[in-house]
């Protein structure tokens, strides 16, 4: 029982580092990376579909990104679906091979970018604290309901507390990483 309450506990922790890190690319930095265009949709068929499906992304050069449709009468499509974005990019399209160049990041876009990393980190800590309260609030009812006693409780407490720390640690050292790679020049 308790150990199905840390199982879980974690669980929800590593999908909110995961969300983090999904979130974090979406924030573009100067370099291409074909994620950056995870976030793009295009009505395709009546259906609302994600660009990685209707088209190969690939890197061409550090700060170009190459996009091939592969119906190739939705190219132009594409190109509006990716200039409408919020994304700040300008597609060029040579017959059927679309590229996107990355622009280079003013010192105002850095900073605009690392406090919206900052706030994404934020959710990610509360996301995990809210883990862990729900975790606690768990163990404190089977303690009530004299399923575990208050030893056990209070080891349990203390490995969901050191779980915490440990996912607020690796938030922090993603943030940390993403910071630095928007303000690497």
């Amino acid at each position: 029982m308790i150990d199905d309450i840390k199982q879980d506990t974690e669980d929800r922790m590593g999908k909110a580092l995961d969300a983090l890190s999904h979130n974090f690319n979406k924030i573009r930095t100067g370099r291409a990376h074909p994620s950056l265009l995870d976030s793009i949709r295009l009505e395709y068929y009546g259906a609302e579909t994600p660009l990685n499906q209707l088209a190969n992304i690939n890197i061409e050069d550090a700060r170009t990104l190459s996009v091939v449709a592969f119906d190739k009468a939705i190219t132009p499509d594409i190109e509006r679906a990716i200039m409408k974005s919020d994304l700040g990019l300008n597609p060029a399209t040579a017959g059927d091979v679309m590229r996107i160049p990355m622009p280079v990041l003013t010192e105002e876009t850095r900073k605009g970018y690392i406090k919206q990393a900052r706030g994404e980190a934020e959710s990610a800590r509360v996301s995990v604290r809210s883990a862990r309260r729900d975790g606690l609030g768990l163990l404190k009812e089977l303690l009530k309901e004299k399923e575990i006693s208050e030893d056990e409780e209070r080891r349990a407490h203390d490995v969901i507390q050191k779980l915490t720390d440990d996912y607020v640690a690796r938030v922090e050292v993603a943030l940390g990483e993403k910071e630095a790679d928007l303000m690497a020049i």
